[in-house]
């Protein structure tokens, strides 16, 4: 038998290199090289013809009859909406996030209001002893619910258990969290690449094939992404992400992947001292307390999928004495963008802001991605450079190009609609909207120029 070979693969990307390095070649990362087990190769491997001795696999049409796969509905609606209605049977899902965002307490939430509409719940903890399970549950009110609990991390011994005896395997089971498990069938400690792609190989097998819904918790790196190997996210059904700032109330559930459903939806809740509430209006977690008479406070219809959010963009402009190096600071939104849209404002709208400190800042802690924003971004500018506050009925939404034109975003009348159930009455947009049904007094700019204009009263 061959000798094997000595390999490195990298914690964070997976890349494999001949020999150890301090940085990987493939991501960047420093220091997460580590030895692993390179397979072996036996001449019989080499020179065996695999088009031949396997067995012949059934291939259909696209035209053959289909059965919609089941769901278990967890009782929580916003889980469910991000789902896409539900967990599939025989489905795994990944659920990442920040440590203490409240993947553990949505999930046992979850888990005892399954078990008790009569579904049988397994609940596997790596990370804590069953005890320390059984007190939050207590705490959250759900000390009662049937569902059964294990601190383990051997995937033999979890499997074994499940299958013990030919007992009816579990309707939901909860892995928290993968990289905690270990399989002994390779060699590695467990958080490594191999570990992690062996232990949920081995969990999404068994789930497959006994028709159980799995949900697989996963640790998150600094930047946010899923750790562990890229292939994790491949091998699994639906990717969520549990995303959200731990000194505010709100957590936004975003599906990054689903095969049984759209990516287009969220949940989002607000954590409380019994654990995690649904939001149905999520507007109204980031429009509290909102002052009339403040300059540089404009509010913008944001869109999470099919979903509209009404935030509020707040600005603050202060002049400096001649001299100093004025500061940009943003909050909530992309620094560069400020950056474009108070270049566009200086050179296309004569506004100056080179001897003034620029804050801005999405109340909430909300983070917008949206580039309509532009124009909201833009007026609380205006308002703020001139001290003159924009009416609290209104929002605003659109691009803004280099050029200084307004342009058109996507589900205008969705944002639109949103904004008059809420109780605002104008609207800053493009003048290529349309949206007469509304209900909304709509004010179009083709240009930058325009909307100063108006929020200046220029003739």
């Amino acid at each position: 038998m061959a000798k094997p070979k000595k390999r490195y693969v990298c914690q964070s990307c997976g890349a494999v290199a001949s020999k150890w390095q301090g940085q990987c070649a493939d991501c960047g990362e420093w220091n997460t090289l580590v030895e692993d087990a390179g397979g072996v190769v036996t001449p019989f491997q080499a020179k065996h013809n695999l088009q031949s001795g396997g067995k012949a696999v059934d291939l259909v049409g696209l035209d053959a009859d289909i059965a919609l796969p089941e769901r278990i509905t967890t009782g929580i609606a916003e889980l469910d909406r991000a789902l896409g209605g539900g967990l599939v049977e025989g489905s795994a899902t990944l659920l990442g996030g920040d440590p203490g965002i409240g993947k553990s307490t949505l999930l046992l939430q979850a888990s005892a209001i399954i078990a008790k509409r009569g579904h049988d719940v397994t609940y596997i903890s790596g990370e804590e002893a069953a005890d320390q399970i059984r007190l939050r549950a207590r705490r959250l009110g759900l000390g009662e619910a049937p569902m059964k609990l294990a601190a383990a991390t051997s995937v033999r011994d979890i499997l074994t258990t499940l299958g013990e005896g030919g007992a009816k395997p579990p309707a939901l089971l909860v892995i928290d969290s993968i990289q905690t498990m270990h399989s002994d069938l390779i060699e590695g400690a467990p958080g490594t690449v191999s570990q992690v792609r062996a232990s949920a190989q081995e969990l999404i097998r068994f789930a497959k094939e006994r028709g159980t819904a799995m949900v697989l918790v996963g640790h998150v790196t600094k930047d946010g992404a899923i750790a562990g190997p890229r292939v994790l996210e491949h091998m699994v059904d639906t990717v969520l992400s549990f995303e959200g700032e731990r000194s505010h109330q709100y957590r936004i559930l975003r599906a990054i992947k689903n095969r049984f459903g759209g990516t287009d939806e969220i949940g989002v809740f607000a954590m409380a001292e019994q654990g995690l509430e649904e939001v149905a209006n999520p507007s109204s977690l980031f429009l509290t307390n909102r002052q009339d008479d403040v300059s540089g406070a404009v509010v913008f219809p944001a869109l999470e999928g099919t979903r509209p959010v009404l935030v509020e963009i707040q600005a603050l402009v202060v002049r400096l004495a001649s001299g100093a190096t004025p500061r940009r600071a943003v909050v909530g939104w992309d620094s560069g963008r400020l950056a474009m849209i108070l270049a566009v404002l200086e050179a296309r709208c004569g506004l100056s802001f080179a001897t003034s400190e620029v804050y801005l800042n999405v109340a909430g802690g909300y983070r917008v991605a949206d580039p309509a924003a532009d124009l909201a971004v833009a007026a609380a500018l205006i308002s703020a450079l001139a001290e003159r506050p924009v009416d609290a009925d209104t929002v605003a939404f659109g691009e803004i190009s280099l050029s200084g034109e307004v342009r058109t975003v996507a589900h205008a009348g969705l944002r639109l609609r949103e904004a008059s159930k809420l109780g605002f009455a104008k609207a800053l947009l493009p003048s290529a909207v349309d949206s007469r049904e509304s209900g909304t007094a709509l004010n179009g700019f083709s240009t930058l120029r325009a909307l100063v204009d108006h929020l200046l009263d220029r003739a």
